[in-house]
């Protein structure tokens, strides 16, 4: 098994995560949405955990810091008027920090996200977040397909699990474990700790 190759590999990208100087932090959906009820996910705590560690050193190093969140309005698990559609208060923002509210699982789609990063002059942005298989992998490659340079923290990221085709279910560790190795083949380097992050 070694000896696979990706297609980072083939094309000369490279595997080295990004370094939180010169980078933006992207904190994707860190909603209480996810912490509880219908969409709770597997391994939901540990993740907020690791993405407060993360966004604690990026605020001491002081690079830009970018809060997503998704709403899809009253009623649902994403109502951002509510508690349940809330940023979980371990990671919510501080000071000027941005919200960028989007209703698409990636965050520049009818969003001003690309332009406030051009501003801010960053290419190199380092994903935290949820769902792995969702907008962490839509916003990842959104990023990748607008020349940005994106790092996924595994430790960060969670999912749940789904039905599969047959009927069975889909374990969230195996959609986890796909849904990296996926955005790992191309579109993002997987950095799978917080540690793995240098300054």
């Amino acid at each position: 098994m070694r000896d696979l190759k990706t297609l980072r590999d083939v094309s000369g990208l490279g595997d080295g995560p990004a370094r939180l100087s010169g980078s933006a932090l992207v904190m994707i959906d860190l909603q209480n949405t996810y912490r509880e009820g219908v969409m709770r996910l597997d391994n939901v705590e540990p993740a907020i955990a690791a993405a407060s560690l993360l966004l604690d050193r990026a605020r001491q190093a002081g690079v830009p810091v970018f809060h997503i969140q998704h709403n899809a309005g009253p009623g649902s698990p994403y109502d951002v008027s509510a508690p349940i559609g809330a940023i979980s208060e371990a990671v919510a923002p501080i000071g000027d920090e941005p919200v960028i509210v989007k209703a698409y699982p990636n965050a520049f789609m009818g969003t001003d996200f690309q332009a406030r990063l051009e501003a801010a002059g960053v290419t190199s942005l380092i994903l935290a977040g949820f769902m792995t298989h969702m907008c962490i992998n839509s916003t990842a490659r959104g990023a990748f397909n607008l020349g940005f340079s994106p790092t996924v923290v595994a430790e960060t990221t969670a999912t749940r699990a789904l039905p599969g085709l047959d009927g069975s279910v889909v374990p969230a560790a195996a959609l986890q474990a796909a849904s990296l190795a996926t955005l790992g083949d191309l579109f993002a380097v997987i950095a799978p700790r917080v540690a793995d992050i240098a300054d």
